[in-house]
């Protein structure tokens, strides 16, 4: 699997923004095929940082409904990268 397929997408939260500052974490919207050596090996090639640990969940899709129709979202991975001290990724930096 390519590199740029593993990794989709960074979440940008409220959230995801503290564990930046507190944990020196960032978070990522992953290929649900996607293991954890992976999603390292991806980050680390591809921001050029060192990554302590991944930790991954798969998100179920919600339930909506419109009306009478029923329909459901995407279930997704997601996955937590925890950095070693003294790297960081910078996504929105003077935007």
């Amino acid at each position: 699997m390519n590199k740029y397929q593993v990794i989709k997408a960074p979440i940008d939260t409220e959230k995801t923004n503290l564990q930046k500052e507190l944990l020196n974490q960032v978070s990522f919207t992953v290929d649900p095929n996607a293991n954890r050596v992976e999603i390292k090996r991806a980050v680390e090639d591809i921001f050029d940082v060192k990554v302590k640990s991944v930790n991954t969940i798969n998100v179920k899709g919600k339930v909506k409904q419109r009306g009478r129709i029923t329909g459901k979202r995407k279930d997704w991975k997601k996955a937590h990268v925890t950095l070693m001290p003294g790297h960081r990724i910078n996504f929105f930096d003077g935007v």
